[in-house]
C-alpha cells in the first residue's frame, strides 16, 4: 500500500507543468524588453530633461551699464576674481556669465549676483555701491554737477531683450533680474519715472564679438577682444598746375 501510494505520487508530480518557471522566466523577458525600450529611448533623447540655462560650464556674455542722477559713468575696472566668480567683467560693460557651482547657475545669475561677487560693489532694492562713485540711498538727493541735481533719487533698472531692441523694459527688482545672452541691462540711481540710457554700441560690440566666440555654451578664449580702430583715407592734395610763361617774339610775355 505505500509502495503503491508512493510510486503514485510520484508520477503526479512529473506529470504536472512547472506554473512558477514558466511565470518567473516570462517575468524576466518583460523586464529585458523594457530595458531594451527604455534605453533606445533615452539613446534617441538625450536632452529630454535639459538643465535650466546657464548650467555649470556653460558660457555666455551680456552688456552692461551704471547710470548715477542722469550720468552714465565709466564701465567698472576687470574683475579681480574672475577665475572664480560665476559672473564677472572684463572690462567695456561686458558681462561674463560663466557659472562654476549651482548657486551660480540657472535662475542664480542674476545682477544682484554680479554685484555680490564683485569687489567694492553691492546691489539691493534700496541702495547701490559702485566703486569709486560711492553709495546712493532711496529717497537721497542727487548731488550737485550731475544732470538731475537736486532731486531725489531712488534705485531702478531697465532691461532690453537684444543689442538691437531700442525699447527696454523696467524691472521690478534688479538683483532678482536673470541675465541671459546677449541681453542688455542699465542699472543705477534715477528720479523716479526716468528712462535708463541703453548700453553704448562700444559695450554693444563686445557683446557680439566675446559671444562669437562661444561655441556650444563653452568660450574659446577669456580674452576681451580688442576694440577696432578705423583708420580714415590719408586726405588727397591736389596741385595746381604752375602757371606757364611764353616768351613772344618782339619780347612780348604772355602768362598762362
Amino acid at each position: 500500500m505505500r509502495r503503491v501510494a508512493t510510486t503514485g505520487g510520484g508520477r503526479t508530480y512529473r506529470g504536472q507543468v512547472p506554473v512558477n518557471w514558466y511565470a518567473a522566466l516570462v517575468i524576466i523577458v518583460v523586464l529585458g524588453l523594457v530595458s531594451i525600450v527604455f534605453a533606445r529611448y533615452e539613446y534617441q533623447h538625450p536632452h529630454h530633461t535639459t538643465a535650466v540655462q546657464p548650467a555649470v560650464g556653460t558660457t555666455l556674455f551680456a552688456g552692461y551699464s551704471i547710470e548715477l542722477c542722469g550720468k552714465v559713468v565709466p564701465s567698472l575696472a576687470p574683475s579681480s576674481n574672475a577665475a572664480t566668480a560665476g559672473i564677472s567683467t572684463p572690462g567695456a560693460g561686458l558681462l561674463n556669465v560663466s557659472p562654476h557651482t549651482a548657486a551660480e547657475a540657472g535662475d542664480n545669475a542674476t545682477l544682484g549676483l554680479f554685484f555680490s561677487e564683485y569687489s567694492g560693489a553691492s546691489l539691493s532694492a534700496t541702495k547701490i555701491t559702485v566703486p569709486g562713485h560711492g553709495t546712493y540711498h532711496n529717497g537721497q538727493t542727487c548731488g550737485a554737477k550731475t544732470p538731475d541735481a537736486g532731486e531725489k533719487g531712488y534705485i531702478t533698472a531697465m532691461t532690453w531683450p537684444n543689442v538691437v531692441a531700442t525699447k527696454g523694459t523696467i524691472l521690478q527688482d534688479p538683483t532678482s533680474y536673470k541675465i541671459a545672452a546677449r541681453t542688455l541691462v542699465a542699472v543705477g540711481f534715477a528720479p523716479k519715472g526716468a528712462v535708463l540710457k541703453r548700453p553704448s554700441q562700444t559695450t554693444i560690440k563686445a557683446v557680439l564679438d566675446a559671444s562669437a566666440s562661444v561655441v556650444n555654451g563653452t568660450t574659446t578664449t577669456t580674452t576681451l577682444p580688442s576694440s577696432t580702430t578705423t583708420t580714415l583715407p590719408s586726405s588727397t592734395t591736389t596741385t595746381v598746375p604752375s602757371s606757364t610763361t611764353t616768351t613772344a617774339p618782339g619780347g612780348t610775355t604772355t602768362t598762362g
